[in-house]
């Protein structure tokens, strides 16, 4: 799929990163890798801050934010050894820690699109979730190995991942340890797209690009309102739905784009 593009100028990110984290900034999108491939990308405490620090500083002109991960894995979740002599205090603190930064990735200000390889496990699958789009490659595969270690997720998959795949299979995999690969993965709702091996990150650009292109009240109804409109009550849901085409339409941007379409000049997407 290829998509038409528009450049644009974008600020640098104003803050620094853990070396585990390497940001760089491409036109409108931000691409954030995680960068500690000798820990197949296991998420400590500074790493989790740095994601939150990313995304809580991407400049305004930032449009889309690509994710992926150096080396053969994503993620391999939570780095345990960070953990193993935190008391039940300390673990409620480490917990809400995620909570916060994955918070900044689901409800921020642009899509994210992560893009899927080898382990996505664990705390892995937790970041993976908070991401709006998920591309996934042939080496990807997919477990929450918590229950088998006597731990619990705390990253915020027991609200995501249900939202992707359904309680049921969640608690398949947490109490039998049951992994899933790429392929029967899209089927179960852990991603959207299978690519082939090593596209994943230049497939998730060319979507990332056409997405910064979108009116900015658009994608933040999709982004905001779609997620409550679906968890509502169907009367208040659709409330929810007229209000925001209201608000949307109403926008000088979308007037602007609707007079383009309708006059030829507006640009086509090329699939």
């Amino acid at each position: 799929m290829v998509f038409q593009r528009e450049t644009c100028p974008v600020t640098p990110l104003p803050v620094a990163l853990p070396s585990s984290l390497h940001c760089r900034i491409d036109d409108a999108v931000a691409v954030l890798r995680l960068a500690r491939p000798q820990k197949r990308n296991a998420i400590d405490d500074e790493m989790v801050a740095g994601i939150g620090a990313c995304f809580a500083a991407l400049p305004a002109d930032v449009r889309a934010v690509v994710l992926h991960g150096e080396g053969e894995h994503f993620c391999a979740g939570l780095d345990l050894s960070s953990v193993t002599e935190n008391d039940a205090t300390a673990g409620v603190f480490h917990s809400r820690a995620w909570h916060r930064a994955f918070d900044l990735i689901e409800n921020g200000s642009v899509p994210v699109i992560a893009v899927l390889h080898g382990a996505v496990i664990g705390g892995g699958l937790e970041l993976a979730a908070a991401c709006h789009i998920r591309i996934a490659e042939p080496t990807t595969y997919y477990a929450l190995p918590e229950g088998q270690r006597g731990l619990f997720v705390g990253g915020g998959g027991s609200v995501r991942v249900p939202r992707l795949i359904g309680t049921a299979r969640m608690l398949d995999m947490m109490l039998t340890g049951r992994t899933y690969g790429a392929q029967e993965g899209v089927a179960a709702g852990f991603s959207q797209y299978l690519v082939d091996a090593g596209t994943g990150l230049h497939r998730a650009m060319a979507m990332a690009r056409h997405v910064a292109t979108l009116a900015p009240l658009s994608v933040f109804g999709v982004l905001h309102a779609l997620p409550r409109i679906a968890e509502a009550d169907p009367r208040t849901g659709l409330l929810m739905e007229s209000l925001m085409a209201a608000i949307a339409a109403g926008d000088r941007e979308a007037k602007e784009r609707l007079r383009a379409f309708l006059e030829k000049r507006a640009g086509k997407v090329v699939r």
